[in-house]
């Protein structure tokens, strides 16, 4: 049973999760460097390192950090692992540092990190918690990975700097341009929904609402008010 729940933590990031493509957070970073795939698996892996990094010393030390401060600590324990990764990266990846620009230091302020830690580390143990920011970092390195992929390819017609015989002669470019990343995200946040199966509720309101437990009684009687316009 308890391999069963690790193996759930880990691969839950991946599809059913996935922190992109499902829950739709830290969409700035994966329209802005999808430009070519290694520009994904870059931003993606520094990502990972930061989620399991923070995840795991959040998990230790959720019973220290006072609850009214508990963001600030969050973000400076976060800031000092995107701080770490930065000097890595410019010291030994010059190229791809420079490629990411701005956006691998915002990997402070990014909402999955901010997310994992607040709703899983600071109330998990450290191993599930390390599982968690290990499988959601993976579920958003692929989703930047075939982002990349799909944007290069159809937009400059290479691959990993690899020229792909046709596409290299008729790239088209709007891929490359704000308005492909958002096309090809919604094609693949459309497929990840046919794979879970997902459907819109039939019905609107409280009675549909998977949160509604932990509503007050103001905020479901707002609710059933819109329900009612709506109908």
């Amino acid at each position: 049973m308890n391999e069963h729940s690790n193996w759930y933590e880990f691969s839950k990031g991946i599809i059913k999760e996935n922190p992109n493509l499902v829950t739709l957070l830290g969409m700035c970073p994966t329209l802005a460097v999808t430009t070519l795939a290694s520009n994904g698996i870059g931003m993606g892996l520094a990502t990972t390192f930061v989620l399991v990094c923070s995840n795991l010393v959040i998990s230790v030390l959720k019973n220290v950090i006072p609850k009214a401060v508990r963001l600030p600590c969050y973000i400076v324990i976060i800031a000092g692992f995107v701080t770490l990764i930065d000097f890595l990266m410019k010291g030994y990846l010059p190229a791809l540092h420079s490629q990411l620009g701005v956006f691998l230091s915002l990997i402070t302020v990014n909402c999955i990190i901010l997310g994992r830690a607040e709703a899983f580390a600071s109330k998990n143990p450290v191993f599930k918690s390390v599982l968690d920011g290990l499988g959601m970092g993976i579920g958003f390195t692929l989703t930047l990975f075939c982002m990349g992929s799909i944007r290069e390819l159809l937009g400059t017609g290479s691959w990993f700097g690899l020229s792909v015989p046709w596409l290299s002669k008729h790239p088209m470019t709007v891929f490359i341009m704000p308005a492909g990343g958002f096309f090809v995200m919604g094609i693949l946040i459309a497929i990840v929904c046919k794979l879970k199966d997902r459907k819109p509720p039939k019905e609107i309101g409280c009675s549909s609402c998977p949160h509604k437990e932990s509503c007050s009684d103001e905020q479901k009687a707002e609710c059933d008010g819109k329900e009612a316009e709506a109908v």
